[in-house]
């Protein structure tokens, strides 16, 4: 049976419910009927304990007295429904007399039901009951919300997330591409982007195979990940080629990130890399930054990737930037 259902069957008799009175003697009473109905009771004297309890103890619902010293339910009622979290929490007032203005003070705190003195054991029960069910349906539906909540964040997440590597895709890439371009433009800085192509990788998948190929994918998209900062991006742009989109960083900012990665990859040990045409598993990079190198973001990528297409052409391990 899954959370949802359980929340929906849960027993109301099983309930937690806060009674609130300055005068023992209602307390006692009203403690001893709920007890009698299979209900947990919490108690408090005076508006201030109330709201502690309320605290400590989360109750399901909440009878209520409104004439208290220190702090009257009216007061305690509006503070609790003025909680976010604590809103949806029933509450019955009790009065002493079925006064109409109490009651008007009443449903302008926030208070869900109400109920006189000296109320008829049967009529309380079913009141809290009735709320009850309502409370325990309203839980079971917030947390449904919350668990549908959690599924489209992480429908979300693959949507825009590799599969094999869990860098973001291709289709996230340009998507934060024109918004980092287009905001670079508005506020007047710079953004830089990388194209990055592992050498010689289709050698390495031919004599090695495509599982060992996929572990150098994974590995390399780690230090990827590892080595930019929270506000940057790393994806992977197709094959064994990657991009980076460096939020804010000008030409020599940028060459400092390509030249880092670039390094700690050639000095990375992968497995077989001594059988690579080079004798090491390397990368190549081209870099572009907004506005000196283009101003849209096809006109990064195009540049981008003629310089990665260079630093293939000019042996490779290599960063080319101009």
């Amino acid at each position: 049976m899954g959370e949802t259902t359980r929340m929906l069957d849960k027993n109301p008799e099983r309930s937690k419910i806060l009674v609130v009175d300055d005068i023992q003697l209602n307390r006692k009473l009203q403690k001893t009927y709920l007890e009698a109905a299979g209900y947990e009771v919490v108690l408090a004297e005076d508006g201030i304990q109330a709201l502690k309890k309320v605290e400590d103890e989360s109750p399901d619902l909440i009878l209520l007295d409104i004439m208290m010293p220190k702090m009257n339910g009216f007061q305690v009622c509006r503070r609790i429904k003025n909680e976010e979290r604590l809103r949806f929490i029933p509450v019955i007032m009790v009065t002493a007399l079925n006064e109409i203005e109490d009651k008007i003070k009443g449903i302008d705190a926030g208070a869900d039901d109400f109920i006189c003195k000296p109320f008829n054991k049967l009529e309380l029960l079913a009141r809290v009951k009735s709320l009850l069910r309502i409370k325990h349906l309203h839980d079971a539906l917030e947390f449904k919300i919350k668990e549908l909540e959690a599924v489209q964040e992480t429908l979300r997440q693959l949507a825009v997330t590799d599969g094999l590597t869990e860098l973001y895709n291709y289709r996230f890439f340009k998507e934060q591409l024109n918004q980092e371009v287009a905001r670079a433009e508005r506020h007047e800085l710079n953004v830089s982007i990388a194209m990055i192509d592992i050498d010689y990788f289709k050698h390495y998948n031919d004599t090695h195979g495509h599982p060992a190929g996929d572990i150098v994918l994974k590995k390399i998209a780690q230090l990827l990940h590892d080595n930019i900062r929270r506000i940057d991006v790393a994806a992977r742009y197709g094959g064994e080629e990657f991009a980076l989109i460096l939020v804010e960083s000008d030409k020599q900012a940028a060459s400092f990130v390509a030249n880092k990665i670039k390094n700690l990859i050639e000095q990375h040990q992968f497995s077989f890399e001594e059988t690579q045409p080079n004798g090491k598993l390397t990368i190549s990079m081209g870099v572009a930054t907004f506005p000196q190198d283009g101003t849209t973001p096809e006109d990064l990528v195009e540049l981008a990737d003629k310089r990665l297409y260079c630093a293939k052409k000019d042996g490779r391990n290599r960063v080319v930037l101009q």
